[in-house]
């Protein structure tokens, strides 16, 4: 009886160890791999009609590395352009570790990018705050740190707000919404920034940084889920709405499991529509 049950236990755990390998092996030969477009509707309350409907090329998260490849950064920007957005957002952090080395090379893989009313960019906590922007201008991409930027949309006005990754402090970004009379869509690397917005009545949100938790085991999830309002996909808070989208590329461990990467198209929608 004894060996019948050692026997049963180390059946169990081979069998345990092997599930593991296999999910490894597939999620770091496979699925990181694996780039496709999420269409996703973002509530927004307020919005004028003229901008129901526009459609947002979002990509974030790219981490051109050792890792992740030029080939997976060049699909993730072929399939954003063949859904022809409105216009192109890119939420931060295109190397890893402020990696020089991929600096340039990840400025020029984005430099295709084109959209009707432009290509527009923030930084996340990978990003330098001098070569990566001035890589990504060069490229006619614009950059906004802690800036906005008004857009004239079939005859309605459309403000982009951007913060930094360490621009946190509610008093900050009110700050930088002073003035603003338009609908505001708020650049924010990090999904935590939505506490912030809701108190300041923004309308909507984009973020990445989470990576939808990269890696989300069955029964347990993702390790990350209690560090953020939002791990990935549509939440809201108060009047305001955010997406935040799993990203391209990987970081610290070059795996995929459960939470394929991502480009997503962001279509603008009145709340009362949805």
């Amino acid at each position: 009886m004894l060996l019948g049950r050692r026997a049963a236990i180390k059946g169990l755990l081979a069998m345990g160890v092997g599930t593991v390998t296999g999910a490894t092996v597939y999620g770091v030969g496979y699925e990181r791999h694996q780039i496709g477009v999420t269409d996703v509707t973002l509530p927004i309350s307020g919005l004028p009609p003229a901008l129901d409907g526009l459609r947002i090329g979002f990509l974030t998260d790219i981490h051109h590395s050792g890792t992740v490849p030029a080939s997976d950064v060049t699909r993730a920007v072929q399939l954003v352009l063949a859904e022809r957005p409105d216009l192109i957002v890119l939420g931060g952090d295109y190397v890893t570790f402020g990696d020089r080395a991929f600096v340039e090379p990840a400025a020029e893989l984005l430099a295709s990018l084109a959209a009707p009313h432009g290509v527009f960019a923030i930084l996340g906590n990978h990003d330098d705050d001098r070569d990566m922007p001035m890589a990504l201008s060069s490229r006619h991409i614009e950059v906004l740190k802690d800036a906005r930027t008004r857009l004239e949309v079939r005859g309605e006005g459309l403000e982009l707000a951007g913060v930094r990754f360490w621009t946190r402090r509610v008093e900050d970004l009110s700050r930088l919404l002073r003035g603003a009379t338009d609908t505001v869509i708020l650049l924010a690397h990090d999904p935590r920034r939505l506490a912030e917005a809701a108190v300041l009545n923004v309308p909507a949100v984009l973020s990445g940084h989470t990576h939808g938790g990269q890696v989300v085991l069955p029964g347990l999830g993702a390790v990350a889920r209690r560090r953020f309002p939002i791990l990935s996909g549509l939440g809201a808070r108060e009047n305001t709405s955010i997406f935040v989208s799993r990203g391209v590329g990987t970081v610290y461990v070059p795996v995929r499991i459960n939470c394929p990467p991502e480009v997503a198209i962001v279509t603008m929608k009145r709340r009362s529509q949805i």
